[in-house]
C-alpha cells in the first residue's frame, strides 16, 4: 500500500554525495521539524523529468519557500553520482536537494515503486509529489502512468 495523508515518512538511511564525499543521511534528519516537499521522478536525465519536472521545482523554489517550505527534495532511484551530475546539469544550486535512492529502499518503503523493465530501467519510482510537516504527510499526489499533471511544482503550490 502506498503512503497516504496522515502517515509518517518511513525511517530509511540513504547514501548522498556531498561536497565532503559520500555521506549517509536519514529520512528522519531530512523531515523532522521541517515542512518538506518531496517529488519523485522515474529517472534522472529522462525527458519529462529533465525538461519539466526538475526545472519546475527549481523555478518555483522561492514561491514554495514563501509558503513555509523548508526544503525541496528530488528523489530518484538512481545512484548518488548520477543524481549529483543531474543536479549540476539542472543548475539546482541549493534550491533542490538531489536525493538518490539507488536500491529503491525509500521508494519501496513509501509503496511507490514501478516496474520500468519494459524500458530497460528495472525497478524505479513512480512520478509523484508529497508534502510532509514534521515527518507527517499532509498531501500526496501520484501520477497516472505516462502523465505529468498532479506532481508538478505548480500543482503542489496550489495544495499548500
Amino acid at each position: 500500500m502506498s503512503i497516504q495523508v496522515g502517515d509518517t515518512i518511513p525511517s530509511v538511511t540513504l547514501k548522498w554525495l556531498t561536497d565532503n564525499g559520500m555521506q549517509e543521511v536519514t529520512t528522519d534528519e531530512l523531515f523532522k521539524g521541517k515542512k518538506v516537499v518531496l517529488f519523485s521522478v522515474p529517472g534522472a536525465f529522462t525527458p519529462t523529468c529533465s525538461a519539466k519536472h526538475l526545472p519546475g521545482f527549481v523555478q518555483q523554489a522561492d514561491a514554495l519557500k514563501a509558503k513555509g517550505v523548508d526544503s525541496i527534495i528530488c528523489l530518484a532511484v538512481n545512484d548518488p553520482f548520477v543524481m549529483r551530475a543531474w543536479g549540476d546539469k539542472g543548475a539546482v544550486g541549493d534550491k533542490v536537494a538531489m536525493l538518490p535512492d539507488g536500491n529503491a529502499t525509500f521508494t519501496t518503503a513509501l509503496g511507490l515503486t514501478m516496474d520500468g523493465s519494459g524500458y530497460g530501467l528495472g525497478t524505479r519510482g513512480q512520478r509523484f509529489a508529497l508534502v510532509a510537516e514534521d515527518g507527517k504527510v499532509t498531501h500526496v499526489a501520484v501520477e497516472a502512468p505516462g502523465k505529468f499533471e498532479v506532481s508538478s511544482a505548480e500543482a503542489v503550490l496550489e495544495k499548500i
